[in-house]
């Protein structure tokens, strides 16, 4: 379903937001250019004109470190608002940004507002999997840290819609992380959600099937298309994943100038590497995306490179076209 309302319309994007704010941003969002993808940069007019984007003035900054609640309220001419205004009054179809990550949701909320009957948006990170097409949703990955067995379900029927929606899984499998597979295993919290999503009810109106508990050595593996935790773990788990992969590249490309062999070893099998590096690397995956919200908000890491920017514009963009806000709402009012 593609939404009329976002049809046509550029992702507005916080210029400002992020470590290496504005330049990073700005050349990301001049790659999502050159692909054909409408952009609109937030942030002031003297630093952004000579992008060659279109450029939604906006003269405040809130910085990386700023606290979430307090900033987006006095701070109502900073680039983060200017963007987030901008989707709610139709001048955009999304919005992205790399700062500082409570003060986007805080943004979102107050601005876009949420969507009847959802309790708690999540925020949903795409996990790669190896040797599948698409991606595992994992949420919350830190909105919630603490969280209802009654939040979850619905944390699962919001991304059972996100993977097919964004990426046509027809009945999407939703498992619940825990410390062990078995049906009693897992914290008070896990236990009682499992016994919900186990009725034949949920199953029916969510549209997905209930996978039983993952665990974590699952995240990569075709296991489950959505994974359901709170939003402590979830966060836990994202950093961990980063830091494996981020701690396991450094190694194979330390070892791999370790010794003329070496060297001679890698110019022979790193090609052969090559598409499994781009498969996880996180500058392909795009950012996270706050569900729940009325209207497509996409959060990215803070040292986000041009490229996972440019990759990030590009799912808020195909979210929005397809209509991601209208099928969440429908799903979590049936």
């Amino acid at each position: 379903m593609v939404s009329a309302r976002s049809a046509g319309l550029p992702v507005v994007v916080d210029a400002m937001g992020g470590d290496n704010a504005p330049e990073w941003i700005v050349a990301g969002a001049q790659i999502a250019a050159e692909e054909g993808r409408e952009v609109l940069l937030a942030g002031p007019p003297e630093l952004l004109e000579s992008s060659g984007l279109n450029v939604l003035a906006a003269s405040e900054v809130i910085s990386m470190d700023a606290e979430p609640g307090i900033s987006v309220r006095q701070k109502k001419d900073s680039s983060l608002i200017r963007a987030a205004e901008a989707v709610r009054h139709g001048r955009a179809c999304a919005l992205l940004s790399a700062g500082n990550t409570g003060a986007v949701m805080a943004a979102a909320l107050l601005r876009l507002g949420r969507i009847r009957k959802v309790a708690r948006p999540a925020v949903a990170v795409l996990f790669p999997v190896l040797g599948r097409r698409n991606p595992t949703v994992v949420l919350d990955c830190g909105a919630n840290a603490d969280c209802t067995p009654s939040w979850l379900l619905q944390f699962a029927r919001m991304g059972a819609v996100y993977a097919r929606v964004g990426f046509d899984v027809n009945k999407p499998r939703v498992g619940l992380l825990s410390n062990g597979e078995e049906a009693g295993k897992g914290s008070a919290l896990v236990k009682e959600t499992y016994e919900m999503l186990s009725t034949e009810e949920w199953e029916s109106c969510g549209g997905a099937s209930f996978a039983g508990n993952v665990e974590g050595r699952d995240l990569l593996l075709d296991s489950a298309d959505v994974i359901v935790t709170d939003g402590f773990t979830g966060n836990v788990l994202l950093k961990t994943a980063e830091g494996v992969f981020s701690v396991i590249t450094k190694a194979i490309l330390a070892a791999s100038e370790s010794s003329d062999d070496a060297r001679a070893g890698a110019k022979l099998f790193f090609p052969a590497l090559l598409d499994t590096y781009k498969t996880f690397d996180p500058d392909n995956t795009g950012g996270a995306m706050l569900l729940g919200v009325k209207g497509v908000c996409t959060i990215s890491h803070g040292s986000s490179s041009p490229r996972a920017i440019a990759s990030a514009i590009g799912v808020a963009h195909d979210l929005a076209a397809a209509g991601i806000v209208e099928h969440l709402t429908s799903a979590v009012e049936e």
